[in-house]
This record gives C-alpha cells, structure tokens and sequence, in this order.
C-alpha cells in the first residue's frame, strides 16, 4: 500500500523496446488525431481555392473544427488535436489571405517539416532523441515527479530512441522532398493531394516501421533500472 500511495505504478515490461511501444502508443494520437489536425486547414485550402472567399473559407473551416471539438467534448476527450487544428488553419489563412494565393497556405506546413528535419538530425546527434523526449513526457510518473528525461540516464533507452528517430528523419524528408518542389511549381492540386497521402498514410508507414523495430528488438531491462521504477512524487 505504502508503495502505491508514493509512487504511480505502471505495467511491467520485459525488454526496453517493449516499454518504449508502450509509451509511445500513449503519446500518438492515432489516426482520428491525425485526421482532426488536417481536416480544417484542408477545408479552408479546398474552400478558398474553389471560391476566393474568405468568409466561406475561414466559416466552412471554423464550422468543421467546432463540430469536432463538440463531439470530443461530448465524448469527455482531449481537445489537444483540435486545438493544435486551429494553430495550422490559422496559419494557413494567414498565409494564403496574405498572398492571394491557395499555394501558400501549404508554406507554414512545408517549413514546419523543414524545421523538423533539422532538428530531428540534430536530436540524434546531440543525444536527445525526440522520440526519447516523446517517452519521457509519456512517462507520467516521470512527469509527475518533475523528471520527464530520466530516460536519458539509460543508454540502451537513448541507442534505441536514436533509431526511432532517425524514421522521422526520413518522414520529414520524403515531405519536404515532395511538397517542396510543388510549392515551388505552384501545383495546388498536387499540394493538397500530397497533403492527405504525405499525412496520416506516411506516418501509419512510419509507425508500422517504428513497430517492426521495437518488435524485432530485444533490448533487456534490469528490474532495478531507473527507466523503469515508480517515481516518489511526495519525495522530491
């Protein structure tokens, strides 16, 4: 009982990937997070190339977002996907308003990849991972205890990390690669089909990918190891 009331327990895990897949699977939010946070922008880029009205366009992407966010509330979930929804369209608009041009509200996207490639080869090479940094806040106890990245006191931990994330590297790359050169070509169809298939299709690809390491992968775990002990949130 002692231990329960100071620590947050969690289910054992035999080896390090197996604790990693199951942090992770709390920390993504699936295919309907994915589609909430790309649904909106769409709408206002389909709207807005259709009609260059800007209240149909921002009204039709308003109305979807709120439809979501209600059916989350009803159903007592996280808004945090539909909130990070209305981040991406009001950036679009921004950008496509701005310029007159649908094209452009793919460019806050198109830079944001480009950001998170950079800094996704940098993460590896300077030993903190994202993927690392993604498992340690799904660690809540870690979390709790103000100690998110205890993580990175386990090598094995940083090692297979490291290899998760060099999959997002790749992710990043294959959308820059794409959506780049038709942002450039001025190709709006092409941007919006690349939109939807660069989205959550690539990164189910990546997640299976992902999977199929932390699968394959037999990394042990020492019952005594720090990654993997309840953390005394009253102690610190």
């Amino acid at each position: 009982m002692a231990e329960q009331a100071h620590g947050i327990a969690e289910p054992m895990h035999p080896t390090v990937e197996a604790l990693i897949r199951h942090r992770l699977g709390e920390a993504f939010g699936g295919l309907r997070g994915s589609l909430e946070a790309a649904m909106p922008m769409l709408v206002f880029v389909i709207a807005w190339s259709t009609t260059k009205d800007r209240t149909i366009s921002l009204g039709a992407a308003a109305a979807l977002t709120v439809v979501l966010g209600l059916v989350r509330l009803v159903q007592r979930q996280t808004l945090q996907f539909v909130l990070g929804s209305v981040i991406a369209t009001g950036l679009a608009a921004f950008f496509a308003l701005r310029s007159g041009d649908a094209q452009d509200a793919f460019l806050p996207g198109i830079l944001t990849s480009c950001a998170y490639l950079v800094g996704s080869v940098l993460s590896v090479a300077l030993r903190w991972p994202i993927v690392g940094i993604m498992v340690g806040f799904a660690d809540q106890a870690a979390v709790a205890a103000g100690d998110p990245f205890r993580w990175r006191r386990n090598a094995a931990a940083v090692k297979v990390c490291s290899r998760l994330t060099l999959v997002l590297v790749a992710v990043y790359a294959i959308r820059v690669g794409i959506m780049g050169p038709l942002y450039l070509a001025d190709n709006v169809a092409g941007l919006t089909i690349s939109k939807v298939v660069l989205g959550w299709p690539l990164w189910a690809g990546a997640v299976a990918i992902m999977g199929a390491m932390l699968l394959k992968g037999n990394t042990p775990i020492d019952p005594d190891d720090d990654l993997v002990q309840p953390v005394d949130v009253w102690s610190r």
